[in-house]
C-alpha cells in the first residue's frame, strides 16, 4: 500500500479552504509541485493575494471595474462581428 504525505497551501481569505495536496511516493516533486500550483491558480489565491498588497480606493475601484466592463463589451462586439 502507497502511504501518500500531505502539502498544505495557503489559506482562503475566508479561512475555512486550506489548498492541499497529497505526493504519492512514485510521484515526483516537481510533478507534485506543479499539481499545487495550478491548485492553487484555480483557487485565486495569487490573485487575492496580490489584490489585499495594497489599498485600493472605492474611486480606483469603480474606474477599473468600468474600463474591464468597457474591454469585455469591446470583445463581444468583435467576436459577434467575426
Amino acid at each position: 500500500m502507497v502511504m501518500p504525505n500531505l502539502i498544505m497551501g495557503g489559506q482562503k481569505k475566508s479561512g475555512k479552504k486550506m489548498n492541499g495536496i497529497y505526493v504519492y511516493n512514485y510521484e515526483t516533486l516537481e510533478k507534485a509541485l506543479r499539481r499545487f500550483s495550478k491548485m492553487c491558480a484555480k483557487a485565486g489565491l495569487l490573485h487575492e493575494y496580490k489584490k489585499t498588497l495594497h489599498y485600493e480606493k472605492p474611486s480606483e475601484k469603480r474606474k477599473r471595474k468600468k474600463e474591464m466592463s468597457k474591454h469585455k463589451r469591446m470583445k463581444e462586439q468583435r467576436l459577434k462581428i467575426k
